[in-house]
């Protein structure tokens, strides 16, 4: 079986996107919003060339080949972050005891969860913001993996436990995810 000698990822720069690389830290910037990230691994260089980000490794083995569509993945998320963002949609579901719930700084306060005298929290990554609307709340901003872990923390802050969770369905449940309808 022939082995490739190169493996070369490029990636369209965005006319309103500045992506610099300086040694490890890959930075994507567009108008206020900044991302950076450390892509560091023997043998995979990261460059950018005429107004695109190119990623490239020569006599690849599978595990350098899976890092540079991994890295490639990471770099489209940072450019589709910058421009247009990231959003969770999660909805508030009870069957008998009305949860408040509200976000304030860093943290999402759940009050009333199953008719529980104390307060359950969740925590809200950097650069995340958290809008509860009635029976829905919206998690949005330009990490992917801050948005995602900010609304996995608020589902999992509701999480039951101990009881039949065929009859116990109480809780914050995402039903969209960065445009996926699940």
């Amino acid at each position: 079986m022939p082995v490739a000698a190169l493996i070369r990822e490029e990636i369209e720069i965005p006319e309103n996107v500045n992506v610099e690389i300086n040694g490890n830290t890959v930075a994507v910037k567009s108008g206020a919003k900044e991302l950076r990230r450390d892509l560091m691994y023997p043998g995979i260089e990261i460059s950018t060339e005429d107004g695109k980000v190119v990623i490239e490794c020569t006599f690849p083995r599978k595990v350098q080949t899976a890092i540079v569509g991994t890295y490639r993945s990471h770099i489209q998320n940072m450019i589709t972050g910058v421009t247009d963002g990231f959003e969770y949609k999660l909805v508030i579901r009870y069957a008998h005891f009305p949860m408040k719930v509200s976000a304030k700084g860093n943290t999402v306060t759940i009050d009333n969860f199953l008719g529980e005298k104390y307060t359950r929290t969740a925590k809200i990554m950097d650069g995340v913001t958290v809008k509860v609307s009635g029976e829905e709340v919206i998690v949005s901003g330009a990490n992917k993996e801050f948005v995602g872990q900010t609304a996995a923390n608020i589902e999992q802050a509701t999480k039951v436990k101990g009881r039949d969770t065929r009859i116990f369905q109480d809780g914050i449940y995402i039903v969209e995810k960065a445009g996926k309808v699940l």
